[in-house]
């Protein structure tokens, strides 16, 4: 059995390899028109980070793992096709700003359809609206020169950071296929794979629309919980309750559990935001308004959570950070990734700016030429923003300190020193509390984290 997916992405490029790890007689192709992106697959440098992730790669790649850009040549010789292309949300015509774009979809399903020379499982693993299978089906079948497809959706629930152990022993793997007989083979195929190292309870076979709607509902109920925590971090704030208190007792009831109760800047990545607004759109375009003003205040309550912490760190300095250096660590939108879609650090940054504050940023593993096209654009410079070598030398000065990313390196920085070298009163904004907070007011620093007075 031939595989190929299509993107060598987030999703693609992770999945592809731990396929190839667990089962070595299955060829394993990962295809992708940017060259760039193969490249750094191929040398050993690569275009994401991912903890554990170096070490798959390296075991597979050249025995049954290879990354091409032969696009067509992939598809030819694959029995599976995975489908693993961005599907950002649209910036244009009907639906901008929360409907799926899905033009990469039905590009790669005309091209699928085009270099096919034989029956094909097509695998939707891109987060794709419900329905999209149908859409596929209909594109390759009228293209298909008599050859059949049976069209899959398998969505991938990896969170970022942990990649390598979720694809190691995931929750559950869902696969959505026809209930007809040739779809149920094409589904037994797909399960053949992962049971090679998946046990076969956790793997999930449903219908295809049940598949496609379970990704973006998984995720619209994660994002749910950071909203729910982070608006009640506000009333903690308000009343001199702690947060992480509330979080912890709330937590203790076997029907609430303690995960993604841990209140932050806002939820980012490139995920939540994108499918819960997709999930709005699919809501209203099938005439149900009141459940789409219901998950809009979820993305609501985020921007509104981003918008409250870089206010506050104004209102602490004396209503004015004009002139004053903010150190912002971390840009990542989560520690253990370089991805910044959607990181709540662009929104601090972009504020801290337009109230006319120096900036400086650290993060690990985001590029600084990354970090400044986020934050101003590509090819624009700004003499008040600035992307240091490190934590020490992004605080060097500083009139405040904005912890953004939970990186663990951040807890052990020598917070003595750092503060000896600021203009006093020197304070500390923890938006992931991460830092021990009575500890660095203890040094001196004037120090809060989200819904923690100062």
């Amino acid at each position: 059995m031939n595989i190929c997916c299509i993107g060598a992405g987030y999703v693609g490029g992770p999945t592809m390899a731990m396929i190839a790890l667990k089962c070595p007689d299955l060829r394993v192709n990962v295809v992708d028109m940017n060259a760039a992106r193969i490249a750094a697959w191929n040398e050993g440098h690569l275009p994401i980070y991912e903890p554990g992730l170096d070490a798959v790669v390296a075991e597979a790649r050249g025995r049954n793992l290879f990354f091409s850009t032969d696009v067509a040549g992939g598809i030819r010789d694959a029995d599976i096709i995975f489908v693993a292309v961005n599907t950002p949300t649209k910036s244009y015509g009907v639906g901008a700003g929360r409907a799926a774009d899905l033009r990469f979809i039905e590009s790669v399903a005309r091209t699928i359809a085009e270099h096919a020379n034989g029956d094909k499982i097509i695998v939707e693993k891109s987060t794709i609206p419900v329905k999209t299978a149908d859409a596929i089906q209909s594109i390759v079948t009228a293209n298909s020169r008599g050859h059949k497809f049976q069209v899959l959706s398998n969505p991938e629930f990896l969170a970022e950071g942990t990649a390598v152990a979720d694809l190691l022993a995931p929750d559950r793997v869902l696969i959505g296929g026809e209930r007809t007989p040739d779809g149920d083979r094409a589904v037994a195929t797909l399960v053949s794979v992962y049971a090679r190292w998946v046990p076969r309870e956790r793997i999930i076979t449903t219908n295809l629309w049940s598949s496609e709607i379970s990704k973006l509902v998984a995720n619209a109920f994660l994002a749910q919980r950071i909203s729910s925590i982070n608006s009640i971090s506000a009333l903690c704030e308000a009343t001199g309750a702690d947060v992480d208190e509330v979080a912890n007792a709330i937590g203790k009831d076997s029907r609430i559990g303690p995960k993604f109760l841990k209140a932050s800047v806002g939820f980012g990545g490139s995920c939540f935001q994108k499918d819960i607004l997709n999930l709005t759109y699919l809501c209203e375009s099938f005439g149900l308004p009141d459940v789409a003003a219901y998950w809009t205040q979820v993305v609501a309550m985020n921007d509104w959570q981003k918008s409250r912490f870089s206010g506050r760190i104004v209102k602490e300095l004396f209503n004015t950070v004009s002139d004053k250096k903010i150190a912002v660590l971390g840009f990542a939108f989560k520690k253990d990734t370089n991805d910044t879609r959607e990181s709540a650090a662009i929104n601090v940054c972009r504020d801290l700016l337009a109230e006319r504050a120096h900036v400086s940023v650290y993060d690990p593993k985001v590029p600084a030429a990354e970090i400044r096209a986020d934050t101003l654009g590509k090819g624009v410079e700004n003499p008040l923003f600035t992307v240091a070598p490190d934590a020490y030398a992004a605080c060097a000065g500083a009139h405040a300190i904005a912890i953004v990313t939970e990186w663990d390196e951040f807890r052990t920085l020598d917070y003595a020193r750092i503060y000896a070298a600021m203009p006093k009163p020197a304070f500390l904004f923890d938006g992931r509390n991460i830092i021990d907070l009575a500890a660095l007011r203890k040094i001196g620093f004037r120090a809060s984290g989200i819904g923690k007075p100062l």
